[in-house]
């Protein structure tokens, strides 16, 4: 910070004087001598000064090899060796034993477990057999078990019995107690079953069967008891009303949370869903539409209920359309019609047989085995020998035999004009007069008539003229009229006022949604 001309020779001199010891014990500060501490006499303060003036224990990372590291070394060494020596011993302490226990004692803790009687109850001491106290050749059964079982998904009742103890032989003779009026296989699963098994004759025999109570319908409980050594069945008959049941309400966000609310099974409402869908789009059904299901009921006196299938579901939007869905049988079918009569359309036919390829199509072509070009007035599906030929739609079977060049030949005829015919079968499953369902098997594939190998000729009539089968395009909707429409239309009006149920209720769907989220969370 100074140059060398900016301190004097006094100054110079000074601070060279304040740096030097001088031989005589003397410091000499600012150009005065000061006196050096005078050392410390006791040999305490002696061993202090030389404590701090000496590192007894210096880093042995740094040094190593040097006269301080070696001192160091063996004070570690001296350190460990004391610490060993003054460890304590882990030899285990001396402790007094329990004494040991004496008859008496051992008597009176006896008499204080769960076997008193045998031990004197409380008083410790034994009491004393007489000439009439004989061992028991065996422990003593119960007379009697009662207990209950269930009927499951698979094995039916005599599955149930024989899970709950039953022998076999009892439980064949409760099917044949059972015998016509009540079928095994009829019996719900999840019926309880109340049984009670009776004394064994001796301990290697099943326990005899005394008593079994169930519900075996809705409308009948039985009872059977051993009586004179066989079974006998008792009957209780029980009232049914068979009054269907309606379900209102008004949909406040959802259409299925709305019909659960207002009480309907997660069956029925997904059934009423799938037969509105029939006429409306799902999408556009919204808050403040009103529903309307009718199911048949099934409920006994004693307060069961049998919920059955859905017979009617109505609509009415908001706006004010309104709509009727009611299930009716035509032409031997179920099928859901609106309320002026008009079923649901189906688009298409379905594929008359599981083919990966079409060997020949719908035209003129050159006969492979007649040598000469002529009409081809269906089409070829090549499939093995035995493939299943389905009706592509309902109809009725118009023809069914041999028919010349085409071998095994059947022709159903459908409504609207449509026919179809199914060529060279192997075999025939149909008979003339027969109605059909859309994808019953009518026949196999074959290669009767002319025929150069396995392979359906398929054709499609229109008004008795054959076309394309490729470029049909074909719907069918069923239609009620006359006496049938009259009928149909009574019946709605009948069901919708005999019907039985709750009135329009209005429940959030939020509600339905978190009582099911706490259902599913308690699980």
């Amino acid at each position: 910070m100074f140059a060398n001309d900016d301190l004097s020779g006094a100054q110079g001199g000074v601070a060279a004087a304040a740096l030097t010891l001088p031989a005589t014990g003397a410091i000499r500060s600012f150009g005065r001598a000061v006196p050096a501490p005078a050392r410390p006499q006791h040999w305490r303060e002696s061993l202090k000064y030389w404590a701090e003036e000496v590192d007894l224990v210096p880093d042995l990372g740094r040094d190593v090899g040097s006269l301080t590291w070696w001192r160091g070394l063996a004070t570690c060494a001296a350190l460990c060796f004391v610490t060993i020596k003054l460890a304590p011993d882990l030899a285990p302490l001396p402790g007094l034993a329990e004494a040991p226990m004496t008859a008496a004692r051992y008597d009176e803790i006896r008499s204080q477990m769960i076997t008193p009687l045998a031990y004197g109850s409380n008083s410790g001491r034994h009491m004393g057999p007489t000439e009439l106290v004989s061992p028991l050749a065996s422990t003593p059964e119960r007379p009697m078990i009662q207990l209950f079982s269930s009927v499951g998904e698979s094995g039916g009742l005599s599955r149930a019995l024989a899970r709950a103890g039953v022998s076999s032989a009892d439980g064949r003779e409760v099917m044949r107690t059972l015998g016509g009026e009540i079928s095994p296989g009829s019996i719900d699963p999840g019926t309880r079953l109340d049984i009670t098994l009776g004394r064994r004759p001796h301990p290697k025999a099943a326990r005899p069967l005394d008593a079994l109570s169930f519900r075996a319908r809705l409308d009948l409980a039985v009872d059977l008891k051993r009586e004179n050594g066989a079974l006998t069945l008792h009957r209780t008959p029980i009232a049914v009303d068979d009054t269907p049941l309606r379900i209102r309400g008004v949909v406040s966000d959802s259409l299925y949370q709305a019909a659960r609310a207002a009480g309907a099974t997660p069956a029925t409402a997904q059934a009423y869903l799938r037969v509105i869908a029939q006429q409306i789009s799902l999408e556009r059904i919204g808050a403040g539409d009103r529903f309307d299901i009718i199911i048949a009921h099934r409920r006994a006196a004693d307060g069961m209920a049998e919920p059955g299938a859905l017979l009617y579901g109505g609509l009415t939007t908001a706006s004010g359309k309104k709509l009727d869905m009611l299930k009716w049988t035509h032409e031997g079918r179920e099928q859901w019609f609106e309320a002026s009569g008009v079923g649901k359309k189906r688009d298409g036919l379905a594929k008359p047989v599981e083919a990966r390829r079409i060997s020949s199509g719908f035209g003129m072509r050159f006969h492979p085995i007649l040598g000469y070009s002529r009409m081809h007035q269906g089409v070829d599906f090549a499939a093995p020998t035995g493939t299943p030929i389905y009706a592509v739609t309902d109809g009725v079977v118009s023809y069914a035999g041999r028919h010349g060049g085409h071998g095994n030949f059947v022709k159903l005829a459908h409504s609207g004009g449509i026919g179809t015919g199914y060529a060279h079968m192997h075999s025939i499953a149909v008979y003339a007069g027969q109605r059909v369902r859309r994808g019953q098997v009518i026949g196999t594939v074959g290669s009767t008539g002319i025929s150069t190998g396995p392979h359906l000729h398929y054709e499609v009539y229109k008004n008795g003229q054959t076309v394309n089968p490729l470029s049909v395009k074909f719907q069918q909707q069923s239609l009620l009229a006359g006496r049938e429409l009259k009928a149909f239309r009574a019946r709605l009006d009948t069901l919708k006022s005999q019907a039985r149920g709750s009135g329009v209720a209005v429940v959030p769907a939020d509600t339905v949604k978190a009582a099911e989220d706490r259902k599913v969370a308690s699980r």
